[in-house]
């Protein structure tokens, strides 16, 4: 873990005067400077994404697997809720089609709410997201969650720092009661570095089929990129506890992500002829299971 922060340290890139230079997200010519540090940026620890044979088989092997996990679970009636959190363009939206993609989609639901209503705003800040938890037999990803409390709410002054830290001391108690009760909570934190990000940020600006994923809060994320750490490191350092910690993935090659994420949840449940040799091992390069994998990683 120490390893990657250090070398994270050392690849990170920060605004147009330490790169020598400028972004402009309107220009269609990507910068070389962010092409050519992409992949690397953040202290990414491989150095070319995984052989797409290789990732489309062993992907195979894993799908079979949840197929498995999630019949087990309609049997025995298993209510189970995955949050996907992390910066924007990290590979939520991958990882997660990569995981529902042969899951039976009346029993598997992806949660992705809009900016709270009226009504929704007066409420309990945890009310909206209660409605959406699994009864028995379903599986429940959140792309994104109660957390954004923590992240964009925080960062953007969607909300008071006295309301985001009121939501960091409440939220470990909100997940021992959800837990209490019997549902099964596996929590992902996306990371993905500022060039690998700026690149994805303009392929979502100029690709008229991705067009629709780019909003004024990606844009505005161009220049907070700090900020957002800074938030990061206060949600994990307050929210991760033994009961639901936090799995931490860096996410840019999206192959390396969408198999290790899928791995890690498999690994997580016995369930009947669970086959460990088609699951395989961890690439713990790129999954970390405490916040110090990537904890003040962005600080001088």
């Amino acid at each position: 873990m120490g390893s990657h922060q250090d070398e994270k340290k050392k690849s990170r890139s920060g605004n147009s005067d330490e790169t020598g230079g400028a972004f402009d997200l309107a220009d269609p010519k990507l910068p070389d400077w962010v092409k050519d540090r992409a992949f690397a940026s953040g202290g990414y620890p491989h150095h070319a994404p995984l052989d797409e044979d290789e990732f489309e088989e062993t992907l195979t092997r894993l799908q079979i697997e949840l197929v498995k996990l999630q019949t087990w679970a309609i049997a025995e009636g298993r209510r189970i809720v995955i949050v996907f959190e992390g910066r924007d363009a990290s590979g939520k939206g991958s990882a997660i089609g990569a995981l529902r993609q042969y899951m039976s989609p009346r029993r598997t639901r992806v949660v992705a709410l809009p900016k709270p209503s009226e009504v929704e705003a007066g409420q309990w800040y945890f009310q909206r997201y209660v409605h959406h938890l699994p009864t028995a037999g379903e599986v429940v990803v959140f792309d994104r969650s109660w957390y954004n409390r923590a992240g964009v709410e925080r960062v953007m002054g969607f909300c008071s720092p006295e309301a985001s830290e009121r939501f960091l001391a409440e939220t470990p108690r909100f997940e021992d009661l959800l837990i209490a009760e019997g549902v099964h909570l596996v929590k992902f934190w996306l990371e993905v570095g500022r060039e690998m990000q700026l690149s994805r940020f303009h392929d979502r600006r100029h690709n008229p089929l991705k067009v629709w994923k780019i909003s004024d809060i990606d844009i505005a994320a161009i220049e907070k990129y700090d900020d957002y750490s800074r938030a990061r490191d206060r949600m994990l350092e307050t929210t991760h506890t033994d009961r639901a910690p936090w799995t931490i993935a860096l996410g840019n090659d999206k192959r390396r992500l969408k198999l290790n994420v899928i791995r890690h949840l498999l690994r997580m449940f016995d369930y009947p002829d669970k086959d460990r040799r088609a699951i395989g091992e961890i690439d713990e390069k790129v999954i970390g299971v405490e916040p110090g994998f990537v904890l003040g990683a962005t600080r001088d």
